[in-house]
């Protein structure tokens, strides 16, 4: 039992880092056996089609970093606070995959949704499902932000939804240029959205 989760976890973190290095198109599940040194019956042990391990892959993605979302958008964190950590972090992580990778690789999550929104409808529901649970995050943070009258927010989801989108569009689009320096407008381009100014920027 141990060494067939042993497997599943080893298919699990190559999908991601092969859709993360590449595209879902372009992989085969030769490619990812191969990569994970498993083989092509324990694959279709433990997943029943690529699909399927993609939706598995990005929801065990999506777990291994819920605690450092709940760290960001803890209430003890004033909300202001928490949009600047958000931001920061996904900067960070962009830099540390191009350092990895060579190459901006912009947000796994959005990609495959995009890449497969019209084909594969499980993976579309399932890109859709994590943005909304980052979009809640954000909301939360919004709508905290308004109680204190730090924002005049009428809508903090719609708003949310606002910040969400504008911050895919800048990471697919330093990953199109492949140029890390486009993600140093994230911060500011999104607190000129909710009509605030985050710490050391002059709007």
């Amino acid at each position: 039992m141990k060494r067939e989760s042993q497997t599943k976890q080893k298919l699990l973190s190559t999908a991601v880092t092969l859709i993360w290095e590449n595209s879902y198109g372009s992989i085969s599940v030769d490619d990812i056996c191969n990569r994970a040194g498993v083989n092509k019956g324990s694959f279709y042990y433990a997943f029943k089609s690529k699909s399927d391990l993609a939706v598995a892959a990005f929801e065990d993605h999506w777990n291994k970093k819920r605690g450092a979302m709940d760290q960001i958008f803890s209430s003890q964190v004033p909300p202001l606070e928490r949009l600047e950590k958000y931001c920061d972090r996904i900067v960070q992580d962009q830099l540390e995959k191009f350092q990895l990778f060579g190459k901006l690789c912009g947000c796994p999550f959005a990609c495959l949704g995009a890449e497969l929104s019209t084909q594969d409808e499980q993976i579309r529901k399932k890109a859709a499902e994590l943005s909304e649970r980052t979009m809640k995050y954000l909301a939360c943070a919004l709508r905290d932000a308004a109680a204190e009258g730090v924002l005049d927010i009428k809508d903090p989801l719609e708003l949310a939804r606002q910040v969400f989108c504008y911050s895919g569009g800048l990471i697919m689009q330093a990953k199109i240029e492949n140029n890390p320096e486009v993600l140093q407008y994230l911060k500011k381009g999104v607190f000129q959205l909710i009509g605030a100014v985050p710490s050391g920027i002059s709007l």
